[in-house]
């Protein structure tokens, strides 16, 4: 029987493992973001747009992988938190750009610290030339599988 027939084996599935690792990342992201009110889409909203001010909701929904409804919902609690400014109206088309507030960049501050140790945690272990070759490798799985073209 193949291993196609036999199914994944999840013990040296690289999907898996990354999920596994994914997962447990969200996991303590959301344990130090819950103490600050935060979820994990909530400090993704406001890293983007400290980052990259002016997102669109779409913009913002792609960036935190969530969809555009949830992030809409995000948008207007953080508006009516006073996180997030965002004019009446497009100045062109219809997307309406957000900017973070002052209120926003400080509770961005605190976040980004939090986030920051998680991700000081999880590479401790790590030698710096494994660190280099985990970020290449799992940059060049994320554009191999984001590639149109077919290799077979």
């Amino acid at each position: 029987m193949s291993q196609v027939e036999r199914g994944v084996d999840l013990e040296t599935s690289m999907g898996y493992l990354l999920k596994e690792a994914a997962t447990a990342l969200r996991v303590a992201m959301e344990e130090v973001l819950r103490p600050l009110g935060m979820t994990v889409t909530h400090y993704a909203c406001l890293e983007l747009l400290a980052q990259r001010p002016g997102l669109s909701n779409s913009d913002l929904a792609r960036g935190a992988f969530v969809t555009r409804q949830s992030m809409n919902v995000l948008l207007q609690a953080l508006e009516r938190d006073g996180a997030v400014s965002r004019p009446p109206t497009a100045p062109v088309g219809r997307a309406i750009p957000a900017q973070l507030t002052a209120k926003g960049r400080a509770q961005l501050e605190e976040a980004s610290a939090a986030v920051r140790a998680v991700e000081l945690r999880m590479l401790n272990d790590l030698t710096p030339s494994e660190r280099e070759s985990a970020f290449r490798l799992l940059g060049q799985m994320t554009r191999s599988l984001r590639s149109t073209t077919d290799v077979a």
